[in-house]
């Protein structure tokens, strides 16, 4: 009886614990709108045993992120952590080795609480200078490299320049395009549950 009940969908189910800023949080739409909501209809669609919780916040940074995690992962004991922040922190000018300081002891903390974790690839606009955004850009593949995580593309990239894609701002995604995010998230982390 006790291996029936370890058994259940219930325990055996994964959760998925999304810490990001406003291209996670659904900026300026309702949260069923944004792809995380999307992404946890479209899995219980497929039938897969995979609880998303979305604790994204707009314009959270990671120094934001090391202040919430911690409660997060005791309340929620996620299997995986998908690490969407930086972007945030870039747009501030802060340096680049400060961020990955940052990404690295949240990385370590996930991993220590026993989630598996998944960086978010992140891009600036062009505006920012070659030198900051070569510095940027090199944080979250040498993270990847360093802690053998696997390491999500951008899921802004492929929007740009499409029509109806993106907010007037530029940076952020529009509702239209919240199911394609969702469709690319969700293929990429599939081999990882």
């Amino acid at each position: 009886m006790l291996l029936v009940s370890l058994m259940s969908p219930a325990v055996l189910a994964d959760t998925l614990l999304i810490l990001g800023d406003s291209l996670s949080a659904g900026y300026r739409m309702r949260s069923e709108q944004a792809w995380p909501h999307l992404l946890a209809e479209q899995w219980q669609r497929e039938g897969r045993q995979v609880t998303v919780v979305n604790a994204s916040v707009s314009g959270d940074t990671t120094q934001g992120g090391l202040q919430r995690l911690p409660p997060l992962l005791q309340r929620h004991q996620p299997s995986m952590v998908l690490l969407e922040l930086g972007g945030n922190d870039g747009l501030r000018g802060l340096p680049p080795k400060l961020i990955e300081r940052n990404l690295a002891q949240l990385i370590t903390l996930a991993g220590d609480a026993g989630a598996r974790v998944v960086l978010t690839d992140i891009q600036l606009p062009p505006n920012y200078g070659r030198r900051y955004l070569q510095q940027f850009e090199g944080v979250f593949n040498r993270l990847a490299s360093d802690h053998q995580l696997p390491l999500l593309p951008f899921f802004v990239a492929p929007l740009v320049g499409q029509n109806g894609m993106m907010m007037d701002d530029g940076i952020h995604p529009t509702a239209a395009a919240q199911p394609l995010i969702a469709e690319q998230v969700s293929e990429f982390l599939a081999p990882y549950l």
